[in-house]
């Protein structure tokens, strides 16, 4: 098995300002990859940032994973020399911006932005996106200027299942599946459910992600530690497990990011 996307941090060595209340308290500290390995059972992973900062990249690159989503700033005239630097550095397979978190929805169409998302495909590197439905309709924008780019939707787009949200979101995914560049990761939808969630809750977002990709672009994620304010490692498996057909499970928890990872 491939865990797709899971995160290491210390909150005591630097600041992950996205954690902004009481509600981070339970995964705050250190999770390292120990911890992680301990916690999850996990036989190759791939590590994906989680602070805009190059510093954090790089001790990710230090670890004995089998890939890393690091950062750089994609709007740097020299994003070409940066990306290179850090394949140089170890096993960079992508690079991803919390796009989320950004003021202006529309900041992935920024054109420094797209130049810097040439630049990531022509380095023969993947483009996670980060994005939640205020940045959906400048996903789906680029995804379509940039077909020569490989992009990796992570956690389905993070839909509002809490709120009962449906649509435009089943809209927008089907849209993106149509574009062969883009893959998917069945990822971090209990964390966008209610806190006393349900597998009914989720499967039908999970199975709808399942039909427009199809088990050859959709790839499993723990999300670990992110998961754990939600459901164990365990849990967040087992109902991925029961979204996937038997028979598409091979693909769906290893294959897909081996080959769009390009992971060894």
């Amino acid at each position: 098995m491939i865990d797709a996307h899971h995160h290491l941090w210390d909150t005591a060595k630097r600041e992950y300002a996205w954690m902004d209340g009481p509600w981070a308290d339970p995964i705050r500290g250190r999770f390292d990859l120990a911890r992680y390995t301990e916690a999850t059972g996990a036989e190759s992973s791939v590590v994906v940032q989680a602070v805009m900062d190059e510093a954090e990249t790089a001790e990710l690159l230090a670890a004995p994973v089998a890939g890393v989503v690091g950062w750089t700033d994609l709007t740097a005239p020299d994003v070409a020399g940066r990306l290179a630097a850090l394949r140089a550095a170890g096993p960079l397979v992508g690079i991803r911006h919390l796009v989320q978190d950004e003021p202006d929805p529309a900041w992935l169409a920024r054109p420094p932005v797209i130049r810097g998302l040439a630049a990531v495909g022509a380095a023969g590197l993947v483009y996670d996106l980060l994005v939640k439905p205020p940045q959906a309709a400048a996903a789906l924008d680029v995804v379509r200027r940039l077909p020569e780019v490989s992009f990796v939707l992570d956690h389905a787009g993070k839909p509002d299942i809490a709120g009962g949200m449906w649509e435009p979101w089943a809209g927008w995914i089907t849209d993106l599946a149509a574009l062969p560049n883009v893959t998917v990761k069945l990822s971090g939808l209990v964390t966008e459910a209610a806190r006393d969630w349900k597998p009914a809750d989720v499967l039908p977002y999970a199975r709808h992600v399942l039909s427009a990709f199809g088990p050859s672009r959709t790839m499993y994620g723990s999300d670990w530690p992110v998961c754990t304010l939600a459901a164990s490692p365990g849990q967040v498996r087992a109902l991925a497990e029961e979204a996937v057909a038997p028979d598409d499970r091979y693909e769906v928890f290893g294959e897909t990011a081996r080959r769009i990872y390009q992971l060894s």
